[in-house]
């Protein structure tokens, strides 16, 4: 049995966080910006979507990669990273050839793939797992209700219809509990837009428990994540990052939290509640709404919100648009537009915007949503970074210099700490600026 209070180079250490199990916490002073320490992933796979635009092996993001001689669907920056990837491309090169266009395994699947193999090539403790290996990661299997486990149970289903031919399996049991784990302590990597790349597990960057008042913020370079500052930490003081998007209120952010972790919250943020009335903020009317209009009103956006997440599965991009034109419209008549509801559709309408190319479009919705961003996010957000991102992007794509300069500089400003100074993403927004 290990201590609970394990001494790490870089002055961090595991130990017993009260009412919460295992955390991590600061020995020494890290100032905002500062690295805590980087992970590399115990194994990661690339989204679909991404292939061809990045190396399946390392992720990096580039022209002219190799494809796989095989499959012809996995692309590498060069023979070193495919040669590396191998052990892990092996599990499915054989089997897409197979299905063909049947081959459509979940990325939770694919991942978990990943990790048998990897337990199997090798069981002893890899460095990503200084501070907390694989195998003690949390499953919260008591806390599974019937839909979460028929759902672990398809998921078990496609693995040994995917990969029956080069995995060894454990037995029913063991892969319930592996699942449970993956789906409690997996990360999703994001590129600078926070558009998704893949899928991952960090054991060490796993230990961490969450706040929605975070002091630390994880991004990622490449299949690396790096845990840096955003406040300032004191000796003694326990790391936190957050598992969830913090746009939304403390009731909103605990629903979530309860479905995919088991806990609420008490940080300080979910006991004052003090953002909650700024983030639903109500029109100053001359006849101002009744509390119960107001309860009605952010009930159907809560449903409209999970109605969109639907659609976006089988919907075409007109009728999309139009559930958050109308969505909006319906809001409106009770929510400033500040309003984290009406944010949360002007952010889909602005995505979907994107997606057909009417930069216009998007820009008047970016427009709208950058401001009360910067004010309901915490600082250092990579929200309010990518925004600003989009927000530069799309000035410059419409010739707007002056205007594009400026948000680029505001993304940056934020990604220097959130990122650090030589992050790949930071040098190209850079060359961006000079090009233009």
């Amino acid at each position: 049995m290990r201590s609970e209070a394990v001494p790490q180079p870089g002055g961090l250490e595991r130990f017993a966080s009260a009412g919460k199990g295992r955390g991590l916490r600061a020995r020494r002073r890290y100032a905002v910006g500062e690295l805590l320490f980087s992970c590399p992933a115990y194994t990661a796979v690339l989204t679909v979507s991404e292939r061809g635009s990045h190396c399946d092996g390392c992720f990096a993001r580039k022209e002219g990669l190799s494809k796989c001689g095989r499959c012809k669907q996995a692309f590498y920056c060069n023979v070193e990273c495919q040669k590396e990837d191998w052990p892990m491309h092996k599990l499915e090169c054989s089997a897409m050839c197979a299905f063909g266009q049947n081959w459509n395994p979940s990325e939770t699947v694919r991942l978990t793939a990943r990790i048998l193999a990897k337990q199997k090539t090798h069981p002893e403790r890899t460095q990503s797992e200084k501070l907390l290996a694989v195998k003690e990661f949390e499953s919260h299997l008591d806390k599974l209700d019937n839909e979460k486990r028929e759902l672990i149970q398809n998921d078990i289903a496609a693995l040994h219809h995917f990969y029956s031919k080069h995995l060894e399996y454990p037995d029913n049991a063991a892969l319930v509990v592996l699942f449970a784990q993956v789906n409690c302590n997996g990360f999703t990597i994001e590129d600078e837009e926070l558009s998704h790349l893949g899928s991952a597990i960090f054991p060490d960057v796993a230990l961490m428990n969450h706040s929605c008042c975070p002091n630390v913020i994880v991004t990622y370079k490449g299949t690396l994540a790096e845990v840096r500052a955003v406040k300032e930490i004191e000796p003694g003081e326990e790391v936190f990052t957050s598992y969830i998007d913090l746009l939304y209120p403390t009731e909103d952010r605990n629903d979530r939290l309860r479905d995919s972790y088991f806990f609420n919250c008490d940080c300080r943020e979910c006991t004052t509640k003090e953002k909650d009335k700024e983030k639903l903020e109500i029109r100053k009317l001359n006849d101002p709404p009744s509390a119960e209009t107001v309860r009605d009103m952010i009930k159907y956006a809560r449903n409209v919100i999970e109605e969109f997440r639907r659609a976006k599965h089988y919907k075409s991009p007109s009728e999309l648009l139009e559930i958050c034109e109308l969505s909006l419209d319906k809001m409106g008549a009770v929510f400033e537009e500040s309003n984290v509801y009406m944010l949360h559709m002007m952010y889909q309408a602005m995505g979907v915007c994107l997606y057909v190319q009417d930069w216009e479009g998007a820009l008047r919705y970016g427009q709208k949503i950058i401001r009360p961003y910067s004010k309901h996010y915490p600082s250092y957000s990579l929200n309010v970074a990518s925004m600003w991102l989009k927000l530069g992007r799309l000035y410059m794509a419409l010739e707007n210099r002056p205007a594009g300069v400026k948000a680029l500089k505001r993304a940056i400003a934020i990604m220097e700490v959130a990122h650090g100074k030589d992050h790949p993403y930071i040098s190209e927004i850079k060359k961006e600026l000079e090009d233009h």
